[in-house]
């Protein structure tokens, strides 16, 4: 979740959010964490041998590992939405974010120690990578969990999937080089026509729980605002991406850690099956998603692996439905369909005519 669900990025670093990218291609919806969508280029160990005896098996095997990795990951952030609810049983929302942050922290620095990397020293880097953590965990975080208690997990799920909308409105006025096109418009223009839809605009949205539906809507206008700060202040810092998203974490873990005391009590019993959602949400959906994220970008590129966003909402969706019971109109998933339509509308490009020779200078995929 976002995702989060769940990451875009900085520097080097990269998990659910990505290398500097554009909000509106560094759409994951997962846990967002510094550099965590979208690198510029795949991630390589350094020089080795080259093709040899074995090495088309190699490529084969990796070949049919992906879609299984890319499986695992659509499934554990659409069932993100759904730890939440369920932690949200036995614990106040700041303690499901807090344990979730913190849970999601301890997997990302344990694998620092183990691969013998170090924190950043910059100071710079540390203020930078606190409002990163702000942005991208501490508050959207806090806002799904709030919103749940309001809303069903599969209404969240699908206002997750708004943020690339958000992340392109924003992105035009922020970020000089994203100019609006007709394409982009109209995808914007669709999506939110997606949102009136789930929302039930037509019937004054009856039955809709407006604070908690606005709470996961500004969850997810959350996501692009980190992303463009990122964008504007980290890009090219010279750290690896599991580094700075480790720092990231442990910084929302400290946010998380001073607001959580003042605003709730202790809680007085830890039930079960509540703390295992947060174990899983933070565990799972946030620290050990970061880490399959990285290796899908890096193994078969950014493109490919944001089309994780699109599944998404459906797996939120079929979880709310199969194991929490919720209720599902007619409009719910019509309307994440033209969200979803509208979202990957605004990411596509316009196919060229044909090739035409590079500009001195110019970027090419």
């Amino acid at each position: 979740m976002s995702t989060a669900t769940g990451a875009p990025t900085a520097s080097a670093p990269s998990t659910s959010p990505a290398n500097s990218p554009s909000p509106r291609t560094a759409t994951t919806t997962g846990p967002k964490i510094v550099g965590t969508a979208t690198p510029s280029s795949p991630v390589s160990a350094g020089p080795g041998p080259g093709p040899g005896p074995g090495s088309g098996t190699a490529r084969r095997g990796r070949a049919l590992g992906w879609p299984i990795r890319f499986a695992a990951l659509c499934l554990v952030w659409g069932f993100s939405f759904l730890f939440i609810k369920v932690g949200t049983h036995g614990f106040a929302p700041l303690q499901v974010t807090l344990g979730r942050v913190a849970f999601g922290a301890l997997v990302l620095l344990t694998m620092l120690v183990i691969k013998r990397e170090r924190l950043p020293r910059s100071a710079r880097t540390w203020g930078h990578l606190t409002v990163a953590a702000f942005f991208l965990n501490a508050l959207p975080f806090s806002l799904f969990a709030y919103s749940e208690l309001t809303i069903p997990s599969t209404l969240a799920g699908i206002c997750n999937a708004t943020s690339p909308l958000w992340g392109m409105g924003l992105s035009v006025v922020a970020l000089s080089e994203d100019r609006p096109t007709r394409r982009r418009v109209a995808g914007l223009g669709i999506g939110f026509l997606g949102v009136l839809t789930v929302l039930g605009a037509w019937q004054g949205f009856a039955g809709t729980d407006l604070a908690g539906t606005a709470m996961a809507l500004g969850a997810s206008l959350s996501y692009p605002i980190g992303w463009i700060y990122v964008r504007r202040t980290l890009a090219g810092a010279p750290h690896s991406h599991l580094s700075m998203s480790g720092t990231q974490l442990l910084l929302a873990t400290v946010q998380l850690a001073v607001v959580t005391p003042l605003f709730t009590t202790a809680p007085t019993s830890y039930p079960l099956v509540p703390l295992l959602a947060v174990f899983a949400l933070g565990a799972l959906g946030t620290g050990f998603a970061f880490l399959l994220q990285y290796g899908l970008v890096a193994e078969i590129g950014p493109t490919t692996a944001q089309m994780v966003t699109y599944f998404i909402p459906v797996i939120a969706t079929a979880a709310g439905v199969a194991v929490l019971d919720e209720q599902l109109s007619w409009n719910t998933p019509v309307g994440a369909l033209i969200v979803l339509a509208g979202a990957a509308l605004t990411q596509s490009k316009p196919r060229s005519a044909g090739p035409s020779p590079a500009r001195p200078g110019a970027a090419t995929d």
